[in-house]
């Protein structure tokens, strides 16, 4: 029986030797958890009742247990490298096998996947062609392809226009021409221009013509400007709920039941895709429609006599410079009101007509760049309104809509009214601060065309929000956030959402495990996200080598989500886990395992001298 003992100890050490030795040999295998046996003593036993004697039969391996402790981390030079801080196991495709595994060592195949060092292929969440991640795992790969170019549809342009300023030293006149009665139009008439050196040009306004089309016509001259506005009071009264309004040949029903049928349809009106409309309620609680561009201006609504369908004419407001005036032999000019004051005639070739500028980069269809400039020039206080007037010009051409009788661009000219405490009020009289650029053709060095995509102007089908995907060259600029307050000029805020065609300059993971790739024309975007497993029994995976695990019985399934969340541990990038072993603890174990193996031998020495004395009993 004592050799049996003493046997059943050799192999229990030998064991322990084993176990010792494999720690001791991966002390520094990244991602390796160190291993412990667990011993149990042996006893006799009968099926009904415990054996007869007391005396134990030896010692035998119950267990081979991994420890599944955190190890140190440290820090690698390579961007991929990643280590898992708290729970959790990185999930490898092994050629449809599936594994689990801490070692964080992680490289691209040729077909840029990411792996491990055995070709094992990194699971994780994929991302769609905009970077958005869904719940579908699957192989992590980067694509090494040139990111495609996108074209600029917003700028966010956040600024403050000094209010302490003044107008620039330059005389002029400005004229504002009276709006029509409804239903009315100008005749055929000649305007007449007199310079101060006495020369004249005359401008034929045919008869009907829109107050918009008058104000293309004197943008043409020199040493003259104008803006058309047109505005149009419907009285509350006529505004029911279940009714409809029409405004420029769009229907807006109002709801049957509508509380506020008049902000109802001031509100529509804002939202709508008429983008040159807007509407505002006046001091009467009459709704007050301008369209700002001074295009007629045509409005139905139900009466007591039925349907009531009105067309208003526009107004011109004009700017004459210095000792220039302007005579009529029809009825544009009748009733309208001069006043002389001191403002700046602007040519974006010359600093001293404007006050500010500023200059971005945007982005056509094809990625080439191109710079835009907002001009900006102050305007004189008229009716306690304070208003700044802002210029676009893209490359130094015009992009104004819409276009000059001729057929190129007008000049692009914004009114940016201001509130008495400094915020925006409105632009051109609309209040969402956005100004559409519809009239860009983007040029090359020569002054040609690209072959990138053009604009579409409003009266052609061109609205806000920009369509996605977008099909034109249109976008927006948006000047919510400006301010006209007593400091410096200055930008605050100037971002496009265009980008040139990048090629992939390196990779990036977040602490959550998102693999970022980057461009060298400055944009990011999202691969994907490193999927994490754990389980509710972890010792009861059972290794496999190469530093990874199985799922089994005894373990469970794994739960598998994104990192950092629920019990799932942080990513650390460009880190490994290191080896969890403890050199100085497995080599005194080295020793208590060397000590036992040879106090087992000693008992079989033994065990052997006493059996030889009693062979040698005569």
């Amino acid at each position: 029986m004592a050799f049996n003992t003493g046997l059943s100890g050799l192999r229990a050490a030998s064991v322990d030797l084993d176990v010792t030795g494999n720690n001791i040999a991966n002390a520094s295998t990244v991602g390796f958890k160190g291993s412990r046996v667990q011993f149990g003593d042996l006893y006799a036993n009968g099926f009904l009742s415990s054996g007869s004697s007391p005396i134990g039969d030896g010692v035998r391996v119950q267990d081979v247990q991994q420890s599944f402790a955190q190890g140190n981390i440290s820090f690698t030079d390579n961007g991929l490298d990643m280590a898992i801080n708290g729970d959790g196991f990185f999930v490898l495709n092994n050629g449809g096998e599936v594994r689990y595994s801490r070692a964080g060592q992680f490289g691209i195949d040729k077909d840029g996947f990411v792996t491990n060092n055995q070709n094992m292929r990194v699971q994780g969440f994929q991302a769609d062609d905009d970077g958005n991640l869904s719940g579908i795992r699957g192989d992590l790969q980067v694509d090494t392809a040139n990111l495609a170019p996108q074209r600029t549809t917003n700028i966010e342009s956040e600024l403050n226009l000094d209010s302490r300023e003044g107008v620039l030293e330059v005389s002029g006149t400005r004229v504002q021409t009276a709006q029509p009665a409804v239903g009315t139009s100008t005749t055929a008439q000649t305007l007449t221009i007199t310079y101060s050196d006495g020369s004249t040009r005359n401008v034929s306004v045919p008869a009907g013509s829109e107050a918009s089309a008058t104000a293309d016509l004197l943008n043409q001259q020199d040493d003259i400007s104008a803006s058309a506005r047109t505005e149009y009071t419907l009285a509350a009264s006529e505004v029911q709920a279940g009714e409809t309004v029409t405004v420029q040949g769009t229907d807006f029903d109002i709801p049957a039941g509508e509380p506020n049928p008049i902000d109802w349809l001031r509100d529509a009106l804002n939202n709508s895709p008429l983008n040159s409309v807007s509407a505002t309620i006046d001091g009467a609680g009459d709704l007050r429609i301008v369209e700002s561009r001074g295009n007629d201006l045509t409005v139905s609504y139900q009466s007591g006599a039925g349907i009531v369908t009105e067309t208003q004419v526009g107004s011109v407001n004009i700017t004459l410079g210095r000792d220039v005036t302007l005579t009529s032999d029809g009825n544009l000019l009748a009733g309208s009101s001069s006043q002389p004051f001191r403002t700046n005639q602007f040519d974006p070739n010359d600093q001293g007509t404007y006050n500010h500028a500023t200059s971005t980069t945007i982005y056509d269809s094809l990625g080439n760049p191109h710079e835009i400039t907002q001009y900006f020039v102050k305007e004189p206080v008229t009716g306690g309104a304070s208003v700044w007037a802002m210029y676009v010009q893209i490359d130094g051409e015009d992009v104004g809509d819409p276009p000059l009788p001729t057929g190129g661009p007008s000049p692009a000219r914004y009114e940016l009214q201001f509130n008495t405490d400094g915020t925006l009020e409105s632009i051109d009289g609309n209040p969402n601060g956005e100004v559409l650029i519809s009239n860009w053709t983007p040029l090359d060095s020569n002054g040609d065309p690209n072959g990138s995509s053009g604009p579409l102007l409003i009266s052609s089908g061109g609205v806000t929000p920009i369509p996605d995907p977008p099909t034109s060259s249109n976008f927006v600029i948006n000047l919510e956030d400006t301010t006209q307050f007593g400091s410096d000029f200055g930008v605050n805020d100037q971002r496009q959402n265009g980008f040139a065609t990048g090629r992939l300059s390196g990779l990036d993971v977040s602490d959550t495990g998102i693999l970022f790739a980057r461009y060298t024309n400055g944009q990011s975007q999202t691969l994907g996200q490193v999927a994490l497993a754990s389980f509710n029994n972890t010792t009861g995976l059972a290794p496999v080598g190469e530093t990874t695990w199985v799922e089994t019985f005894d373990s469970g399934q794994p739960i598998i989500g994104r990192p950092d969340t629920g019990t799932l541990g942080a990513i650390k990038a460009s880190s490994v886990e290191e080896s969890n072993v403890d050199l100085s603890a497995e080599l005194v174990n080295l020793i208590i395992a060397q000590r036992n193996y040879q106090a087992n031998a000693k008992t079989i020495e033994t065990s052997d001298a006493v059996t030889q004395t009693i062979i040698n009993l005569r």
